[in-house]
């Protein structure tokens, strides 16, 4: 042992107040993250504490607004589906996430059904199993819709009842074969599901699509993003996370005491895109794709994504894709037709917020909703951020694009002068979509909203646990702004199945009763979803088509087209007027809308003419069809197949 030298001494005493500054530092750090996340905003006025949800904005439009009523009908509609987080007080990070849903038609019957994903309990927990308080094991959910929204638990008959910590879901029929298949994402393994006439069958490990046990996997969407006529598939990862790291981390809440953490306090992830092999199975290109980018400032992986929207950016007629990131910029991987993409997003401009900063990005979706050629991606985004919306200035339509278009496409957030930005300011928003409620013809904006931490108020006064959703009607050309708010209290609960507080998350949309408008459906972390039929009765008319890409691709005469036609953009010409749609189930956050296309009409009588732009860059046009019926349109056919109509 050798003896201390006075210069020891001084080195270890400045290590010592060196080893404080640092500690001072990290702590001032980890603050200045939690008061950027957490930090009250400006009080309001006194009473508002008591209102639950954002604030409303008055419409700034001499029209009024559209008396629409939207009906809960979870409990007679036979939907009993409870989520399961599995928290029990460690406050551990996905149990804040929620769980995702999915509107499609799984057993071609002409319904839409509906599919919950559902989380678990801990395995740490070590009880009997993943137990419900009811004895039943928390799986899946199908639900299967037998006619006029009235549904019927199939989930164990159609082989679903799955167990794991499951996140978000993709639908798709991959193989194309004629019935429509599930991917689920999950804390850990992911699961692949065939669909074999109705009933499913899991081939996720000969598919090669499991991912690495150690991820965690949020929203996915197929797509088909090299155009060979199958559908490929995407997955977004979120944080690099274990119940291990999460409780070192050991976040506290001033007023609460352990909290959840936010996702400043975790490692960045990448992304996975699997290519369809077309014969089942698929290879994961990520890594040569051009889809892993590192942060660079650590040479880390920097995604941490929450949002998927796969999109066509220029309209070049291949899909390109939005990732939402949860705190780090948003990525637009520009697809470069070649089997590769490029992360472009600062190019484009919708890689940060107005004010140049990164988000707390969840759920996005994007459409054409001016009705002219701007595009609109709209962010849903963390509590005292205000929803982005960027919209594009520049560009073009698929089918009008050269060979090179993404020089002078530029996206501008447009949100507060569009209507939604103050609105959305006190929000936490998830699930979010465009789809026209009323049916005038113009495609309004839905949010889910919903806290993280059940005693936030406590420390934020604005902020509640629960919170009300928002629809922002589309006021058109003749207001101010694009959108406007359509108030919702808590006190019209009886009037208006919306006015509800919810701890939102996923949210999807359909026409679920096959009446012509479109209802929603909304899921809750722990609790049951929120079903709510549209009851509007404004006369306004509307028209329903379903597209059929190539029923044999092998003799697909003029290119190949993946079955559900996903990708493919219809147009509907009224008078004046041309709506835009496209074949794009991936929608909101960690969710899947109906894959038929709703368009409203307004007051037409008649549709001048309809327009499909097909994902091969073929395109065909079809006179004669009357208002207020369901049209199904067959890539390879001559004329649309017109169903009955229905009556409102």
């Amino acid at each position: 042992m050798h003896a201390t030298s006075p210069n020891d001494a001084i080195i270890g005493k400045a290590f010592r107040w060196s080893l404080l500054v640092l500690l001072l530092i990290a702590a001032m750090v980890i603050t200045g993250i939690y008061i950027a996340r957490y930090a009250d905003i400006p009080q309001e006025p006194v009473g508002s504490a008591t209102v639950q949800g954002p604030r409303e904005q008055m419409p700034t439009t001499s029209q009024s607004l559209p008396s629409v009523s939207f009906t809960d009908i979870t409990e007679q509609a036979g939907i009993d589906f409870i989520h399961v987080n599995g928290a029990e007080g460690e406050k551990l990070l996905p149990e804040t996430m929620g769980g995702g849903v999915a509107i499609f038609d799984y057993d071609r019957d002409g319904n839409q059904d509906l599919l919950f994903v559902n989380s678990n309990h801990w395995p740490e927990k070590h009880r009997s199993g993943s137990i419900t308080e009811t004895g039943s094991p928390a799986t899946m959910a199908l639900y299967r819709n037998y006619g006029a929204g009235q549904f019927t638990d199939v989930t164990a008959n159609a082989g679903l009842a799955a167990t794991f910590y499951g996140m978000g879901t993709a639908v798709g029929d991959f193989d194309n074969d004629g019935w429509v298949d599930v991917f689920f994402t999950a804390v850990g393994k992911n699961r692949l599901f065939h669909n074999r006439q109705g009933k499913f069958i899991e081939i996720t490990e000969s598919a090669g699509v499991a991912g690495n046990p150690k991820e965690w996997s949020t929203s996915a969407a197929f797509f088909d993003y090299d155009n060979d006529g199958d559908l490929d598939l995407f997955v977004a990862n979120y944080v690099r996370w274990s119940r291990d790291i999460d409780l070192a981390i050991g976040f506290q809440l001033t007023g609460i005491g352990r909290a959840y953490g936010p996702p400043t306090t975790f490692a960045g992830t990448y992304p996975y895109l699997y290519r369809n092999n077309g014969d089942g199975t698929f290879t994961d290109i990520s890594n040569t794709s051009g889809i892993q980018v590192d942060n660079p400032a650590t040479g880390q992986p920097m995604a941490k994504t929450l949002g998927v929207t796969p999109l066509d950016v220029d309209g070049d007629d291949y899909l390109d894709i939005f990732l939402a990131n949860d705190t780090v910029r948003n990525f637009l991987f520009h697809n470069q037709r070649d089997g590769t993409f490029r992360e472009e997003g600062v190019t484009f401009g919708v890689a940060f917020d107005r004010n140049g900063a990164a988000t707390g990005a969840m759920g996005s979706d994007a459409a054409h909703y001016r009705n002219d050629d701007a595009l609109g991606l709209a962010v849903g985004n963390f509590a005292n951020e205000m929803t982005s919306l960027y919209v594009s200035q520049g560009g073009g339509f698929p089918g009008d694009a050269g060979d090179d278009t993404s020089s002078y496409i530029q996206f501008a957030d447009e949100a507060i002068g569009e209507g939604i930005g103050t609105a959305s300011r006190l929000a936490l928003t998830f699930g979010l979509f465009f789809f026209d409620y009323d049916l005038d013809g113009r495609l309004d904006l839905f949010q889910a909203n919903g806290h993280l931490e059940q005693d936030i108020n406590l420390v934020q006064s604005s902020q509640h646990y629960e919170q009300l959703p928002q629809l922002f009607w589309n006021c058109g050309t003749d207001s101010r702004t694009s959108f406007c708010q359509i108030p919702i209290t808590p006190a019209a609960q009886n009037q208006n199945g919306l006015a509800k507080p919810l701890v939102g998350r996923g949210a999807a949309f359909g026409d679920l009763d096959n009446d012509g408008d479109l209802d929603l459906v909304i899921t809750q972390v722990s609790r049951p979803p929120l079903l709510v039929r549209n009851d509007q009765a404004l006369g306004n008319h509307w028209l329903r088509i379903t597209l059929i890409g190539n029923t044999n691709l092998k003799n697909g005469a003029n290119g190949k087209v993946n079955r559900d036609a996903i990708g493919a953009w219809v147009e509907v010409t009224t008078g004046p007027l041309t709506q835009r749609r496209q074949v794009m189930p991936t929608r909101s956050y960690l969710s899947q809308v109906e894959l038929p296309l709703t368009f409203g009409l307004g007051a037409a009588q008649t549709i001048d003419h309809i327009r499909v732009f097909w994902p091969d860059g073929s395109h065909q046009a079809f006179k004669g069809i009357p208002v207020d019926s369901s049209v199904t349109i067959v890539r390879e056919g001559e004329k649309p197949i017109i169903n009955t109509p229905h009556h409102q």
